[in-house]
């Protein structure tokens, strides 16, 4: 199927990420993975996925990369910093936010992975370690819908609903509610 053959990156396989991650390489996606300890990408390249040395790296190989990241200034270095997400992004190339994160950072991350020729949507998860892992994360996406509806089966694969709440802001804002 066309699906498969979409190569999914992951940044950030911390308590969250190595769950959702997992979950994709079960589903049998491709998946290229980055983390600030790489030792934490072993279990995941044993399982099947490709791990890279920097988040530009996973940009340039993934076609839809998500990050998992635990706070607004790791997202800012991951996304601003040498090497990182913004400087490797371009067209035909998506990045989807599920670290939780103010609006403010949310919306600067996303205007410049746009400007930059790529597509945005933050997807801020609902749910906790355990949920992680056994894919049932519920995704409170805003942003890009062309996006949202084509990264749908991986959200699937990781969680057992997905929201789309509109523009850029809206899934972060409900998030920080909840």
């Amino acid at each position: 199927t066309s699906e498969t053959m979409v190569t999914y990156g992951f940044i950030g396989i911390g308590i969250m990420g190595r769950g959702m991650a997992l979950n994709l390489i079960k589903k049998e996606f491709k998946v290229v993975v980055w983390n600030r300890t790489p030792e934490k990408c072993e279990e995941l390249v044993k399982a099947g996925a490709t791990s890279v040395s920097t988040p530009g790296d996973v940009i340039k190989n993934a076609d839809i990369t998500f990050a998992c990241l635990a706070d607004p200034e790791i997202a800012l270095s991951v996304a601003f910093g040498p090497d990182g997400v913004v400087q490797a992004m371009g067209a035909g190339k998506s990045y989807v936010d599920c670290s939780t994160v103010d609006e403010e950072t949310s919306i600067k991350v996303g205007e410049a992975v746009t400007k930059a020729g790529g597509r945005f949507l933050e997807a801020p998860v609902s749910g906790s370690k355990g949920p992680a892992e056994q894919g049932t994360l519920i995704f409170l996406a805003a942003g890009d819908e062309a996006l949202f509806k084509e990264v749908t089966p991986a959200l699937e694969a990781m969680g057992k609903k997905s929201v789309y709440l509109g523009a850029t802001g809206g899934g972060g804002g409900v998030k920080i509610i909840v």
